[in-house]
């Protein structure tokens, strides 16, 4: 390989890689899915190796392309800093804000702080995309995304975030949920129930490698449980459905019950465990100013959210 890279091509890999199709991000970058594949091209004779592998379902990276798509993602973002940074030395302040967040954030915590920034900033133009952990750093990194709302359940590892901050906005306990007419479910006062004595339970969770999966597995496995997992879903509605039906139990988190209907289940806690999906925002170095307003705006929001059992 000689010469330099060409910012463009980096841009056109990235785009390729987020949206995983040449289709969809021609559409996104308002080019034909034809142009795209020369650009991709020329960039793979430039490297004298491949860099997508091309499907019928969309295109994932190869090794090589992965590692081009992480130093892409940088120097992309560090040029959008850049122009934001000269907008700023002339006056111009920022008025746009991408937010990304998993789904119980959007609804507990993305509408408040959003609605506040927005009354502060009238004619800023917010948006808000659905992305599920651990995805969604790629495209802070590059400046897709301002702002990241993201979750780590316990026995799930750290994802590696160069280059961003990472700033802790909520612990989220993780509750046992059972049908109302289960066996433990029952007794006043309330009491916590230990995980070894739900050993031949039924369970409902995610599947295996999502992440309320992978936490029930690691805290299963501290009391030498294996769990039987007969349902799986990882929308935590259709979770509390299930229990409520009687078809199982799960662990869900605490954010969550508050809004939930509790008629037909009863919520306790785990006796000596105290699990809790840890609750962050991510964002780039050097935050503009409308990146700092959200974010004490989403603590604020947080601040709000119950601590408490909800009563059943």
């Amino acid at each position: 390989m000689t010469g330099e890279l060409d910012v463009n091509r980096l841009r056109v890999l990235m785009e390729v890689a987020h949206a995983a199709s040449i289709a969809e991000a021609a559409r996104n970058l308002a080019f034909t899915p034809s142009a795209l594949s020369q650009q991709i091209s020329k960039l793979e004779t430039e490297l004298g190796t491949r860099l997508l592998e091309r499907r019928p379902t969309g295109v994932t990276l190869t090794p090589v392309g992965a590692v081009l798509v992480e130093h892409a993602e940088r120097v992309i973002g560090e040029l959008r800093q850049a122009r934001a940074a000269v907008d700023a030395a002339m006056g111009a302040l920022p008025q746009r804000l991408a937010l990304g967040s998993f789904s119980t954030a959007a609804q507990v915590l993305v509408p408040m702080a959003l609605a506040a920034l927005q009354r502060r900033h009238p004619r800023a133009e917010l948006s808000l995309v659905d992305i599920e952990p651990p995805d969604g750093y790629g495209l802070v990194t590059s400046g897709d995304l301002d702002v990241l709302i993201t979750h780590r359940y316990p026995g799930v590892p750290h994802t590696p975030h160069p280059g961003l901050d990472r700033q802790p906005l909520l612990d989220d306990p993780l509750r046992l949920v059972l049908p109302a007419a289960h066996r433990l479910a029952g007794g006043s006062p309330r009491r916590d129930i230990s995980l070894g004595r739900l050993g031949n339970e039924t369970w409902i969770s995610g599947a295996p490698g999502i992440p309320n999966r992978t936490c029930l597995d690691a805290l299963t496995r501290q009391v030498g449980v294996e769990p039987y997992v007969a349902y799986e879903s990882a929308d935590y509605h259709v979770i509390l459905a299930l229990v409520g039906a009687g078809l199982g139990i799960a662990l869900v988190p605490q954010s969550l019950l508050a809004g939930a209907d509790l008629s037909q289940v009863s919520v306790v806690g785990l006796r000596g465990l105290t699990p809790a999906r840890e609750v962050s925002i991510v964002y780039r170095r050097r935050p503009t100013a409308l990146v700092r307003e959200l974010t004490a705006f989403l603590h604020t929001a947080a601040d709000a959210v119950p601590r408490d059992d909800p009563p059943e």
